[in-house]
């Protein structure tokens, strides 16, 4: 029932605004943008120099075949473009209004393009960092639903179209690439590269400051753009989080990213609480986002040509084996260096390559990877080594580095190596060192669409570039990561934090902090709170010695550097003298703490333990982050630690372990057994679980986090939370649970729902096998015989921010599924339902599409569509009397809405 198609018109009814929290406008009215058929420069001048006459000059000057209107009250008749003197004097609305005039006139503009029709102005004054300018003018725009790139933009390109509707001095040549940019001199710069490398663009857009068209709305339209297979950013800051993870990690299934960011802050909330916050920087959250995203991340400008050079005349490559072909021995050495540094195996060359190569290479050539065809070589030895190299069934890529030498001119060994390449279908990238080599190479190159780099260096980051697209594809399709759902007691929690609200505190108590722990099944020390030293003494009674005594002060969160922690105490006496002595000197030294009592614990230890740290810190741009590292003492001086996004799988978890430093020693050593790891796995899972179900947690320490071989501890744990109950702020959506139910249909069949998870691969295959083969042709619409593994990734590995598959199951048995995909405005989404043959006609699809109607009510979705085959009978029957209606139909195909929400 339904083929799920993916949808790409966006009228849904829903009121258009502006970046509000609940309804982000994503792409609506922005694919014009991608070829706009007619354009209004408002502002247009007469006056060289101005930028109301450098846009227009541009658009003039740029092809672009259609309309053009100078809107101006003064004469701006210039030829080639139509004067009006105002904008209701415009004989159509122009699909793209470029707004060159004073600030202070824009919004009255907008507000009147809007009335007109125009949906999409580009504006480039920059008089909006003043909030009520800003509010002035995205009422305005929220009164049409005009779309707004901008303020402060440069403006667009749009090569398809000969459109260059910005006042950069340089026209984008065409290509299959987008350039998204906060910064117009950035956009320049690569304007001016890429005229240098022949690179062109599918489009170019300046964003501005971002008052409504964001980098996520920019990211939902050139991931769906048929035109555009690589899109590159230039990011200052992110403004709607959620709505940006969601547009990346739909647009890197598909195509690559690459992003580079600006500022490096290390000021993460210097007067945190804990000391994830005090290690957890804005650029290392924004590295973290854009790695769970699928984004390449560059570091320089550099990186970011070359990573476009990469991109715009390659594939992404599957594997990392590469052959090198060279003419100098030491070159090929740096190569093997740089190649190992960089991740990328040696290819081992097969026989058959190595006999082809004897017969046409000196006898004293390397007869391995690196490919030394000898110093005296002619071009014939390049094109025969590249040929054979890029042929060999080991190798995925090519890396050919020239030295010059007086033998053969470098131009001459390009020609050599491209004729080798020609009929080699992995990439070949070329590496001439010296600036005149190069210079005589490159253009041999570009016109092969082949990549050329000035040193070993660079050509083998082109080639991580590579790599790193094929692994941000390759990570969609990864075997699922078993996920481990912690058992955990939320009321318990629930009743700790509550309690801390009604208290007006928003620092737990230690006591307090473990207990949540336990309630989460993170292994804890039992701790027992006395108020006084005399306290203590009883406390210890409960425990065994030997004992640590820790100062409770809601005013030093960090007892160590106090010197408020006692450890090794052989009895209660002991533990007794070492409080009155702490009480005393911390009542001395920090006579402002308020010191409310003691917490005492039995001393734990671990031969050959490992100190981790696990923490969560609250990011202003992307809410919660999960970090692990090397704990103890030292922690900030070492600052060894692994960043990740919630929510968090086994897989993830794991690798978030295995990018720190500490992670060494949790492998062994010597005669150091293991660590558990995978009890740490356990506990960054309860962590995550813990902040989706609490939202008011805002900063969460376990340190130290006691490893050892067969079992984890937390020893010390301090939670802050917010001083009143807040909303999830994490921006990557997790399982809603709340939508699991029991449910009965009316044959009497118990089904249990639930949302899909990425380890229901298997079950949700075996679904399929137990549909008929018109049920399948009906579904997918198509003679599909069996479905592949992309497909049921896609209904298993999903954004629950967009889409969401019901899982229906009688007892163990996988009976049905329900996907719901959203538009990217989610106003308006699409339905597929797919029952087991054994399981039709007892009520099952009634059931769960009752369900599925519930959930978008829910959700706010306004219309929920479903496309059937006209010979699907029964399902357009049971769609009829749930309410749906036809509202498209050809000759083999219906389209049926039904209203959700008005």
């Amino acid at each position: 029932m339904g083929a799920g198609r993916p949808i790409t018109d966006h009228d849904g009814k829903r009121a258009p605004s502006l970046h509000t929290e609940d309804s982000a406008m994503t792409v609506r009215h922005l694919q014009t943008l991608l070829c706009p058929k007619s354009v209004a420069v408002v502002g247009a001048s007469r006056q060289e120099g101005s930028i109301g006459h450098t846009v227009l000059a541009n658009i003039l000057a740029g092809g672009f075949q259609g309309p053009v209107f100078a809107v101006n009250p003064h004469r701006a008749q210039v030829e080639g473009a139509t004067w009006v003197s105002s904008v209701s004097a415009l004989p159509s609305p122009p699909d793209l209004a470029v707004i060159t005039c004073p600030a202070p006139h824009v919004p009255g503009v907008v507000r009147e393009l809007g009335a007109l029709g125009t949906r999409d102005a580009v504006i480039l004054a920059n008089g909006f960092a003043q909030a009520d300018s800003r509010t002035l003018l995205a009422a305005a725009a929220r009164e049409h639903g005009v779309r707004i790139i901008g303020p402060n933009s440069l403006g667009v390109q749009v090569p398809a179209a000969g459109l260059n509707a910005s006042f950069a001095p340089r026209a984008a040549g065409l290509g299959r690439m987008a350039l998204l940019s906060q910064s117009g001199a950035v956009i320049t710069a690569m304007l001016d590269w890429a005229a240098s490398r022949h690179v062109g663009f599918s489009g170019v857009v300046s964003a501005g400051d971002m008052l409504d068209v964001d980098l996520g709305d920019l990211l939902d339209l050139y991931a769906a753009d048929p035109h555009t297979d690589a899109i590159l950013m230039y990011v200052e800051g992110v403004t709607d989080a959620a709505k940006f993870m969601s547009a990346a990690r739909a647009a890197t299934r598909i195509k690559p990213v690459v992003a580079i960011k600006a500022g490096r802050s290390t000021a993460a909330g210097h007067a945190a609480l804990s000391h994830t916050g005090a290690m957890t920087g804005s650029y290392d959250v924004y590295e973290a986002a854009f790695r769970r995203a699928g984004i390449i991340l560059v570091e320089s400008i550099t990186e970011l040509f070359d990573a476009a050079e990469m991109l715009c005349r390659y594939r992404p490559v599957c594997g990392q084996r590469v052959a090198v072909v060279t003419n100098g021995g030491g070159a090929g050495v740096l190569a093997v260096d740089a190649l190992q540094a960089g991740g990328h195996p040696l290819a081992p060359l097969a026989d058959h390559t190595l006999t082809s190569l004897d017969e046409v290479l000196p006898a004293g050539w390397s007869r391995g990877n690196p490919i030394d065809v000898v110093g005296d070589a002619h071009a014939d030895r390049f094109e025969a080594a590249v040929a054979a190299a890029g042929n060999d069934p080991n190798t995925d890529a090519v890396l050919v580095i020239h030295c010059p030498t007086a033998v053969e001119s470098g131009a001459a060994m390009a020609e050599g190596a491209l004729r080798g390449a020609a009929n080699v279908t992995k990439p070949v990238v070329g590496c001439w060192l010296g600036p005149d080599n190069a210079s005589a190479a490159r253009p041999r190159f570009e016109a092969a669409h082949l990549a050329l780099f000035e040193s070993i260096e660079d050509a083998v980051r082109g080639l991580g570039f590579l790599r790193q697209a094929s692994e941000g594809r390759a990570a969609v399709l990864r075997a699922p990561a078993k996920m481990t759902i912690p058992d955990h007691d939320r009321s318990r929690a629930q009743a700790i934090i509550g309690g801390a609200h009604l208290d007006g505190r928003t620092l737990l108590s230690a006591v307090e902090a473990r207990a949540i722990l336990s309630a989460y099944g993170v292994p804890t020390v039992p701790t027992r709170f006395a108020r006084d030293a005399d306290a203590v003494v009883a406390a210890c009674s409960e425990l065994a010695p030997p004992y640590v005594v820790k100062i409770a002060s809601p005013d030093l969160s960090h007892k160590s550097d106090v010197g408020g922690v006692a450890t090794g105490l052989p009895d209660a006496a002991a533990a007794k003298q070492a409080a009155q002595i702490m009480g005393h000197r911390i009542a001395r030294e920090h006579p402002s703490a308020c010191i409310v009592g003691f917490e005492v614990e039995p001393m734990i230890t671990e031969p050959n333990g490992v100190e981790l740290i696990v923490g969560v810190a609250d990011d202003a741009t992307f809410g919660p982050v999960l970090a692990v590292g090397a704990g103890g003492k030292a922690v900030e001086v070492l600052r060894d630690r692994a960043l990740e996004l919630p929510p968090l799988d086994d897989e993830l978890a794991r690798r978030m372990i295995a990018r720190t430093r500490v992670a060494v020693l949790l492998a062994g050593y010597r005669d150091v057994p293991p660590a558990n790891v995978e009890a740490v796995v356990q506990v960054l899972e309860a962590v995550s679980t813990m902040i989706a179900d609490f939202p008011d947690i805002v900063e969460l320490d376990i340190n130290p986090l006691l490893v050892g071989p067969d079992r984890v501890t937390a020893l010390d744990v301090r939670i802050r939370v917010s001083d009143a109950t807040c909303r999830s702020r994490q921006v990557i959506r997790p399982m809603p649970i709340d939508w699991a139910a029991d449910l009965t249909t009316r044959a009497g069949v118990a089904l249990q729902v639930r949302p899909v998870r990425p380890d229901d691969e298997a079950a949700l295959a075996d679904l399929f096998r137990h549909v008929t083969p018109e049920d399948l042709r009906f579904r997918f619409l198509t003679g599909l015989r069996e479905v592949g593994r992309d497909r049921l990734v896609a209904m298993t590995q999903i954004d629950y921010a967009r889409t969401m598959n019901f899982l229906a199951f009688a007892g163990n048995v996988l009976v049905a599924t329900a996907m719901l995909a959203c538009d990217p405005d989610r106003t308006k989404a699409e339905l597929a339902i797919s029952v087991r043959s054994d399981f039709k006609g007892k009520g099952v699809s009634w059931t769960l599409m009752q369900h599925v109607l519930r959930y978008a009510e829910a959700e706010g979705i306004g219309t929920v569509e479903s496309v059937e085959s006209a010979e699907n009978h029964a399902a357009l029957a049971l769609e009829r009397e749930m309410g749906f209606r036809a509202v498209e139909q050809s000759g083999t195909e219906r389209v049926v809405r039904r209203t959700v929400t008005a």
